[in-house]
């Protein structure tokens, strides 16, 4: 008898998700524009491991 592991997360499927959404929002944009969203949109660490 095998035994089937049931996925409480799909990484995969969440990734494409994400960039499904990326893409929809990006499509059309300037260079600037594109600039902008990702300056507001980049992840701050919360801890610097480097002082500045």
């Amino acid at each position: 008898m095998s035994s089937k592991k049931i996925k409480e997360f799909d990484t995969v499927k969440t990734f494409r998700e994400i960039k499904d959404n990326i893409s929809k929002d990006i499509e059309g944009m300037t260079f600037e524009q594109l600039q902008a969203y990702l300056n507001k949109t980049r992840l701050h660490p919360r801890n610097r491991l480097i002082p500045k």
